[in-house]
């Protein structure tokens, strides 16, 4: 079983962001004498099975990372999935089986489960936002509001549970907020100056808190697309009036789960929110040890 073969059919996460993460997990973990409590209770030949259950429905992330914790920390681990990275999951289903020496198990069970947990929290509540916006248009997509050196795993969660990812750091796109318009001296000259310095590929979005700086920006015709700042429904739906399929356009601010759906009916191409990332809840999951499992 190798955890490549666990990820998201269609999301992306390298192999080297899974490595980097799972070693600062160990190390962070570990330090620099071991699990000494595995180590003065358990003998080293003694062998375990256990099982990683999910104590709670819905959807799957993370497992790629709980295999390589147990796989980095010993060659003899044999681990069997009964889930994939986007499964929706009943509470009560077990999603890995795992065996081997029983050191391993146990020193890696805790990292194994935080990756587990994480990103299944947050790929559960992308889910329930994703469900709110059906018979839409609309996307919904996470911010870079993400976990300090998680970004890469918590955006990969979010494909997970259907959701889209927004610009991955400062370096993949403009995205013009309104502290760079007003130290640029405007809409126009903060659009000048970013279209004349980037590349053919490269988008440039723009926010905007009105109708009336909506209307600068479209008849600059300078930006790719427009993130409608804080705007209540109906200035939404005026908006995607205006802009009459000129712009993408991308709302922004107040989006939860109670203001989804309305967010949605107003034809806005995409929503972004900070909530999926920095708001999910634990998900529910626990790794049960065989109690017949021994030397």
């Amino acid at each position: 079983m190798t955890p490549a073969s666990l990820l998201h059919p269609d999301a992306f996460l390298s192999p080297l962001a899974i490595d980097e993460a799972v070693q600062r997990a160990l190390d962070e973990d570990l330090g620099r004498a071991g699990d000494i409590t595995s180590i003065a209770t358990i003998p080293e030949s003694t062998r375990a099975d256990a099982t990683m259950v999910a104590r709670q429905s819905g959807v799957i992330a993370g497992l790629p990372l709980a295999v390589a914790t147990f796989q980095k920390l010993s060659p003899d681990i044999i681990i069997e999935a009964h889930a994939r990275d986007g499964d929706t999951v009943a509470a009560g289903t077990r999603v890995l089986a795992i065996s081997g020496p029983a050191r391993t198990v146990l020193s890696g069970e805790r990292a194994a489960l935080n990756f587990a947990g994480r990103l299944s929290g947050v790929a559960t509540l992308t889910a329930d936002y994703v469900r709110h916006t059906a018979g839409t248009k609309m996307r919904i997509c996470c911010t870079r509001k993400t976990t300090p050196g998680l970004r890469a795993l918590e955006k990969y969660a979010v494909r997970c549970g259907g959701g889209f990812n927004h610009r991955f750091g400062l370096d993949d796109a403009i995205l013009i907020k309104d502290n760079h318009i007003a130290v640029a001296g405007g809409i126009r000259p903060v659009l000048q100056r970013a279209r004349s310095h980037i590349g053919h590929l490269v988008k440039i979005e723009i926010e905007v808190d009105t109708l009336a700086q909506l209307r600068e920006v479209l008849d600059s015709g300078m930006a790719d697309v427009v993130l409608l700042d804080n705007m209540d429904i109906a200035t939404l739906t005026e908006a995607v009036k205006l802009a009459n399929g000129r712009v993408i356009l991308e709302a922004s601010g107040g989006v939860t789960r109670d203001t989804i759906a309305g967010i949605a009916s107003t034809g806005v191409d995409y929503a972004s929110a900070g909530a999926l990332t920095h708001s999910a809840l634990n998900f529910d999951i626990a790794l049960d040890i065989d109690s017949g499992a021994g030397a």
